[in-house]
């Protein structure tokens, strides 16, 4: 028999209806919050991905006039630049295995510029930024490159000449031998040899400018050539010869070297950009350096190079006493260019030292011993044996020349209104790296 009470409505009090509408609201509130904290969640994984691929890759690091340069552009010209190198290290290593030469110093100094990454980036940020006043510079002054000079300067730097391959004229080398005052032959007595004078000695003092912007290598082949080198001489310029690089097989390297550069992060357009803006610098220096001297003036210098302050004064107070300077730099010098030869440094231009040492070895006296100059590689003692002007020959000619476009574009930069931004220092690339063969 069924309990009547089991039909009679269930009575809520005030104080049960409260309660439950308490924990309905304490429900929806961490049924919320739950959302929500998912909701941030994937909303932040979101943001990082679009940070990384997108926002941080658009962000300057570096602006010229209105333009920018990204990031994200930067750092894979800063990867095509390590795959270069790196490529460069393989090459000759593979010239030491093969042909028993000793590359050993050229496999050093490549493995030094990749693990320096902050000079590295910095080189290549200001190589950026030279390219960008390049085009600036030249869409300002009506300047173009067209699409056909564009393709010719791939062409070009892939050896395919579509009329044949030209010969070009060979220019005999001019050995100067310059004429050494009486304050010189008072000092020294041997004349330095013309390949002193022409080429001079210059580690660790030399200083390699990072504004170059050098020739566009998509396939990133070195240039240097094991054996020994045939005696050339003067001939005439002959008609371009038939080439039997086809045009096919052009297309297939250049395709091969655009597809090496993509996996660094470079478009196809960004290649071709490159050549223009060489075809553009190429127009720029023609007419900025136009008025180049060929007559440059040089100095003929040796050092002591030591490594502080302390090391320089014994110096100063040994050679005060009348040691021979030449005796001193072999036993001291750290410079293990010139200190074989007495700190000789032989003949140099301007352009060709660092900054400080070249400041003292052009304001000094023939025959002064100047007081120590501080560099980033020590203390230089610096006596100066001779000054002279001497014609330039071709390649000095051609080096003057891309001196003054490089002085020039620095002017350049107050005037376009060029920033870098320090973000960059915490963001540079060390991939690819080195192979552990080569290391």
């Amino acid at each position: 028999m069924a309990n009547p009470r089991d039909n009679k409505p269930v009575i809520h009090t005030k104080k049960h209806i409260a309660r439950l509408e308490r924990e309905r609201k304490q429900t929806r509130i961490i049924l919320f919050s739950f959302i929500g904290i998912v909701v941030l969640i994937i909303g932040l994984l979101v943001y990082g991905y679009l940070d990384v691929k997108y926002f941080q890759a658009r962000r300057a690091v570096a602006t010229v006039g209105n333009v920018s340069i990204t990031t994200g552009e930067w750092q894979a010209r800063v990867r095509m630049e390590r795959g270069r190198l790196i490529n460069q290290m393989a090459t000759y290593q593979q010239y030491a295995q093969v042909f028993g030469l000793d590359t050993t110093q050229q496999v050093q100094q490549l493995a030094s510029q990749l693990s320096d990454s902050t000079s590295l980036g910095q080189s290549i940020l200001d190589r950026m930024i030279n390219e960008e006043l390049i085009r600036q510079e030249a869409a300002k002054r009506g300047i173009t490159a067209s699409p056909e000079e564009i393709d010719k300067a791939i062409q070009e730097s892939y050896r395919y000449y579509a009329n044949g391959t030209p010969t070009p004229t060979i220019t005999p080398t001019q050995v100067i031998f310059p004429t050494l005052s009486a304050d010189t032959l008072k000092i020294v007595t041997i004349t330095p040899t013309p390949t002193q004078f022409l080429t001079p000695t210059t580690a660790p003092t030399a200083t390699q400018d990072p504004l170059a912007s050098p020739t566009v290598t998509p396939t990133f082949e070195p240039t240097f050539t094991p054996g020994p080198t045939a005696t050339v001489t003067p001939t005439s310029t002959p008609a371009p010869t038939a080439t039997p690089y086809t045009l096919q097989g052009f297309q297939d390297q250049y395709k091969k070297g655009v597809d090496s550069l993509v996996q660094f992060g470079l478009t196809s357009d960004q290649v071709r950009k490159l050549y223009q803006t060489n075809v553009l610098r190429d127009k720029l220096l023609a007419i900025i350096a136009a008025d180049t001297p060929r007559i440059q003036e040089q100095v003929w210098a040796r050092q002591i190079l030591v490594k502080d302050e302390a090391a320089a004064k014994l110096v100063e107070d040994r050679l005060a006493k009348g040691e021979d300077f030449t005796a001193v730099a072999k036993e001291v010098s750290i410079d293990t260019g010139s200190a074989p030869k007495g700190g000789d440094l032989g003949w140099f231009g301007k352009g060709v030292m660092i900054p400080e040492f070249e400041t003292a070895a052009f304001s000094q006296k023939v025959g002064e011993i100047g007081a120590p100059v501080k560099s980033q590689f020590g203390y230089h003692i610096i006596q100066v044996l001779a000054h002279t002007n001497i014609p330039l020959d071709a390649n000095g000619y051609e080096q003057a020349r891309q001196q003054a476009f490089l002085d020039w574009l620095k002017t350049l930069r107050d005037e376009y209104k060029v920033k870098t931004y320090d973000i960059w220092q915490a963001i540079v690339p060390t991939d690819p790296s080195i192979p552990l063969t080569s290391q």
